[in-house]
């Protein structure tokens, strides 16, 4: 009689749940083991870095300037167009109002009570005077006269020494006491002053100080709540013409002048009144929509005047955007720091990666113009920091990663045998059926190389030097035979052999074996330029590849693996490696390997004999800065070469000439003319 475990007993879901907590324990002390202390540790920090540079880009050195970059952008793009903002008027004093007076700081106020008295009878709804009275004037009296008899709602521009430091206290203490004088019922004083960020740009509106008068914008409207802390952007508004000003701009004099004041009330009739100067030399301010205002000024910069014009209009449109709140920034911040992990920890072809990867980097990039786009308020949104963000989770984990699977390859090489190459230990951890220990006859890619002369080097440099160069050499080689998907058989001194086609086979072994030989002569001649000081020069790499047959499989013996690959394609490979010195080339390819590459980057070196060999082998070499026609015209002398024409060899004469250095090419033309009718060149 059997008996069956309850699943509902609580002792037994207890054990469970022990077995849980214990599995990922162990998982969590493996996974201490294999980073180890310091690395772990650094990949811990990178990570915070992360989030702290995905959360206050806005506020870090550097950065900033691209985040204000990214988002003057958003706000040009998307500023709202307008053909006119008809409620508010701007009445400027400008250089032809300088010259008119004569007086040019401070303003001729003479100008000013005139043109009061024309704009309060075409009555405004207010007026704004964005003028600050520091310094006593002659006409001082007049103007005093000219405010106390305004019916319309006005507000004088007010300056404290505290918050704006070029104002002197003298001048303070004149401005006081004249607004002191001034102000009543329909005349009060207002801020003026425009928080400028750091480099100098106009982008956030003012918010109200406690301390001092209501600020411009507010002050000539009723009463908005959602202003008064406001810190936000300044909607600026665009025009949706480049001939038309978004705000009617008339210069004070045409309203002191009788002759065109009763003309122009009806202008600003029922509008709010800004009056202020327009000079080429102050009070004027870098804004995001600095292109688009180029339009009306030569600089690209707007006065201030009209910055309180659009920030009159904002408020008059009950235009603020909607604020982002700070949790879910750290929310972005944190799932844009673990995306970045994530993604680097993503497995499969290169153009899944490149797809998942490219999706979130354009994520980055359109996801803020959307937000500006439906009025989110953007200014704080850390664009360019989420982009940064993702950057350095993204290398911590990927760093972290690539010491765990050196970690698990080290492993995979220990469990299965210190002899299996590298490049299948990641494959059998994951489906160990894959490996197939025994003899067995594949076609495979055959790729030999050899470093010349390094024989002889090693006798002319101490011992130590010897085995530096030599570790740092195949290090390099192995690295790019293992991107390429080899499969690393052995080393035999300076020499790497390696194959695709085994113990797994793909449908582009061709062309990663041929772009693999390539890449092994150009790491070669990479390391030929960063050798130490003192050791005499080292030779070039040279690589041969073949496609053929072999038998790959364990001919270590029961006692061990070594897993490699015996036959006609390694013979021929090696053999192939050797022809270089003679033929004086770099890589070459047997015919049978270079139709199966589905690359079009070769030229034909002739037809060869190897040593030890009867049959003759076409080969070539694959020139990829090569232009088509050069090696169009190489196959063509070679087909006239086969058919007894050997006129055609004489058009090698110029190509050797184009291209001096390539000793392939003058050796390729010398073997020609030592054979007749296409035959095969015998290598002694």
């Amino acid at each position: 009689m059997t008996s069956t475990a309850n699943p509902n007993d609580p002792a037994l879901s207890g054990r469970d749940v022990k077995a849980e907590a214990r599995g990922v324990l162990q998982s969590m002390r493996r996974l201490f083991d294999q980073l180890g202390p310091i690395r772990l540790g650094s990949t811990l920090l990178f990570l915070v870095l992360a989030l702290l540079m995905a959360r206050y880009s806005w506020t870090t050195p550097l950065i900033q300037d691209a985040e204000r970059a990214l988002y003057d952008m958003r706000a040009s793009v998307f500023a709202p167009e307008v053909e006119k903002e008809d409620r508010v008027v701007m009445i400027v004093y400008n250089e032809d109002t300088l010259k008119l007076t004569g007086q040019r700081s401070p303003v001729d106020r003479t100008i000013l009570a005139q043109a009061l008295e024309t704009i309060d009878a075409a009555q405004p709804k207010s007026i704004g005077i964005d003028i600050l009275f520091t310094m006593p004037q002659d006409d001082d009296e007049l103007l005093v006269s000219a405010f106390k008899q305004l019916e319309t709602p006005t507000y004088i521009a007010y300056a404290d020494p505290k918050y704006n430091p070029e104002i002197a206290f003298a001048e303070h203490e004149f401005l006081k006491s004249f607004l002191d004088e001034v102000e009543g019922d329909k005349l009060k004083p207002t801020t003026i002053r425009l928080n400028t960020d750091s480099d100098g740009v106009q982008r956030r509106w003012t918010p109200q100080n406690a301390e001092a008068p209501e600020f411009m914008a507010m002050a000539l409207t009723k009463p908005n709540p959602k202003f008064a802390a406001n810190n936000g952007a300044i909607r600026y508004l665009v025009p949706s013409t480049a001939d038309m000003p978004v705000f009617d701009k008339f210069p004070i004099e045409s309203f002191a002048d009788p002759a065109t004041a009763d003309m122009l009330q009806s202008f600003i009739k029922d509008k709010y009144v800004l009056i202020g100067g327009d000079f080429v030399d102050r009070d004027r301010f870098e804004t995001p929509i600095g292109v688009i205002t180029d339009l009306q000024s030569e600089d690209g910069k707007m006065i201030g005047l009209e910055v309180h014009a659009h920030m009159l209009a904002q408020l008059l449109n009950d235009d603020v955007p909607a604020l982002i709140p700070s949790w879910t920034l750290w929310v972005a911040a944190l799932i844009v720091a673990i995306c970045g992990g994530l993604s680097a920890l993503i497995m499969g072809n290169a153009a899944k990666v490149g797809g998942i990867l490219i999706g979130q980097f354009a994520f980055f990039l359109v996801f803020p113009f959307v937000l500006q786009n439906i009025g989110i308020d953007t200014l704080t949104l850390p664009a360019f920091g989420w982009a940064l963000g993702w950057l350095f989770g993204y290398s911590s984990v990927g760093s972290a990663a690539r010491t765990i699977n050196s970690k698990q390859r080290a492993f995979a090489q220990g469990a299965l045998g210190k002899y299996l190459p590298k490049s299948i230990a990641g494959e059998i951890l994951r489906d160990p059926e894959k490996l197939s220990l025994h003899g067995e006859k594949r076609q495979i890619f055959a790729v030999f190389t050899d470093l010349e002369g390094f024989t002889k080097l090693s006798h002319a440099i101490e011992p130590e030097m010897v085995a530096t160069l030599l570790n740092d050499y195949l290090d390099r080689l192995s690295e790019v035979a293992l991107e390429y998907g080899g499969t690393i058989d052995k080393f035999v001194g300076d020499a790497l052999v390696t194959f695709w086609g085994a113990p797994i086979a793909y449908p582009d072994d061709g062309e990663r074996a041929a772009k693999a030989a390539y890449a092994l002569y150009q790491a070669g001649e990479e390391f030929r330029k960063n050798v130490p000081e003192g050791v005499p020069p080292i030779g070039r790499t040279r690589v041969g590849m073949h496609y053929g047959d072999a038998i790959v499989g364990n001919f270590g013996g029961d006692g061990r693996i070594q897993y490699t690959a015996l036959g006609d394609a390694m013979n021929t490979a090696a053999r192939l490696e050797a022809a270089n010195k003679t033929l004086e080339t770099k890589v070459l390819v047997s015919r049978e390997a270079m139709e199966r590459t589905g690359l079009d980057w070769y030229r034909p070196m002739g037809k060869i004999t190897l040593r030890g060999r009867s049959t003759p082998v076409e080969v070539f070499e694959p020139v990829p800065d090569w232009e088509e026609k050069d090696r169009a015209a190489v196959t063509a002398v070679i087909a006239a070469h086969q058919k007894g024409d050997t006129d055609y060899i004489q058009a090698l004469t110029a190509m050797v000439t184009q291209y001096g250095e390539d000793l392939g090419l003058a050796n390729l033309r010398k073997r020609l003319e030592k054979t007749e009718n296409g035959e095969s060149y015998a290598l002694g």
